[in-house]
């Protein structure tokens, strides 16, 4: 257990520390007014307090990911602390203070207009179509599950899958077109509390109860011999970097009030992820005394199971009461946004004013539809592609970040690396997974990392090559 707490003060100190030269490195401008002010309109662009804003922000990109995903890799032991810990302060940290702070510097822009910026008009229409499909695939994932999990519990005497799936239809698209202090700005902050208590009651009893990890070794013990590289890497996503996180970070980057609250908000709920996860994973390998028992109990139920069984016995009926509720109304909270945002990257797109409703039901309306259809499909199909497609538009992200520093003549090698890193991450998986290309290791692993020094090369060169015409940020 000493590893998983070293882990926890990790986190903490990467935050302290870290998280400060990353704000330093991007230099915050407290005098410069930001587009909750210059541009509210009280439906997207609403100023609220900065602990308001971590707590949705917190919750908006946490959903099921970090525990779900921490489940996942904890199959590969104690090795996922080491990318929890590193994956959160050098790459998740600095992605989502980016996609956070960027917009803000750009009038609240979408991620598909931040990378246009800095990366140019194609990579713009590109991040346009795969940031739009992304948040629609994580919009109809996040519905399909609870709504199943709700006709499963009979709640409410409601088994029906459909009735749920169209219970959570009616208020996604009721918090996709009312102003964001209507439904998110107020039950946000409260689910999101109720996440953070929940983990830290679990991670509290696991040290009071004395459960012991797995020692930290070099061999894999992954069950299933699964590979480390790149397979961990993907599957631990929300707990250390994750592309949706860039698509949320606009929303709440349009309601800060001042640029000092950007590390709090923005590198501070990636390093709260972080933690969830952490826990998470510790609590995992722990419970069923190793890898072994964790397959198996993940074999026979899944990690919802493993969630509810872990916490029923940690914390009693409250922690089955908030394992519950996290399992709802997490993946619930983070497909609402998802909708939200998508509707924010076609406004920005189409340059439309979001402020008459008839202008939301007019970009709303078409985004539920084809979200429905979805939801018919198998949600293991639509899973895969989305965890794959999910660390792709994370790279992108710091490619963009690490655009903006370089031509801003700052230290850009905060971003440049991570996303060096995660080049080579997903170039390797899509060339092997079974979704992908179903190529062998000793294909994927020289593409991939050739992939990565190669994009290494062109982002120095253009970067040496900078002539100094290309816009960096709005006006103030």
């Amino acid at each position: 257990m000493e590893l998983f707490l070293l882990s926890v003060v990790a986190l903490i100190v990467g935050y302290v520390f870290y998280g400060r030269f990353v704000d330093k490195s991007f230099g915050t401008k407290e005098e410069r007014q930001t587009p909750a002010l210059s541009m509210k309109d009280d439906v997207d662009y609403v100023p609220m307090p900065w602990y308001k804003i971590f707590l949705i922000q917190f919750l908006n990109i946490a959903g099921l990911g970090p525990i779900f995903g921490a489940v996942a890799g904890a199959l590969w032991g104690p090795k996922a602390f080491l990318w929890i810990v590193l994956g959160s302060i050098f790459a998740g940290g600095v992605h989502d203070y980016f996609s956070g702070m960027l917009s803000i510097r750009n009038n609240g822009a979408s991620v598909s207009e931040i990378v246009g910026i800095y990366l140019g008009n194609g990579a713009k229409q590109f991040m346009r179509v795969f940031s739009i499909v992304l948040l629609v695939l994580v919009g109809t994932v996040f519905m399909t599950g609870p709504a199943r999990l709700l006709g499963n519990l009979n709640f409410l005497g409601i088994q029906n899958y459909q009735v749920w799936l169209g219970i959570i239809l009616v208020y996604y698209f009721l918090a996709t077109i009312l102003p964001v202090d209507k439904v998110i700005g107020k039950i946000y902050p409260i689910f999101g509390a109720v996440l953070l208590i929940m983990a830290v009651g679990i991670g509290s009893m696991l040290v009071i109860r004395g459960y012991q990890i797995p020692a930290l070794g070099l061999e894999n013990i992954h069950p299933r011999n699964l590979p480390i590289w790149p397979l961990m890497f993907i599957t631990i996503a929300c707990g250390a970097i994750s592309g949706f996180h860039a698509t949320q970070s606009p929303l709440m980057a349009r309601c800060v009030e001042n640029e000092r609250y950007g590390r709090k908000i923005f590198y501070g709920s990636m390093i709260a992820e972080g933690v969830i996860a952490l826990i998470w994973a510790a609590a995992a390998m722990s419970f069923y005394n190793g890898t072994e028992g964790l397959a198996v109990a993940s074999s026979a139920g899944g990690p919802g199971a493993v969630v509810y069984e872990i916490s029923i016995a940690l914390l009693g009926g409250f922690g089955g009461l908030l394992a519950m509720l996290g399992v709802i109304v997490c993946p619930i909270t983070s497909g609402d946004t998802a909708f939200r945002s998508a509707r924010l990257v076609i406004a920005d797109f189409m340059k439309s004013n979001q402020t008459p409703i008839s202008k939301r039901l007019l970009l709303a309306i078409p985004l539920f539809v084809v979200g429905f259809s979805l939801s018919l499909i198998d949600f293991n199909i639509i899973w895969r592609y989305f965890a794959w497609s999910n660390q792709t538009l994370a790279t992108i992200m710091l490619w963009a970040a690490a655009a903006y520093l370089g031509y801003s003549k700052k230290n850009h090698w905060i971003a440049t690396i991570p996303a060096t890193f995660m080049t080579g991450v997903v170039t390797t998986y899509i060339l092997q997974a079974p979704e992908g290309f179903k190529l062998s290791t000793s294909i994927s692993y020289p593409v991939g990392l050739g992939a990565a020094a190669i994009a290494l090369g062109v982002f120095m060169y253009k970067i040496k090559s900078y002539s100094g015409n290309k816009p960096l940020e709005a006006e103030a």
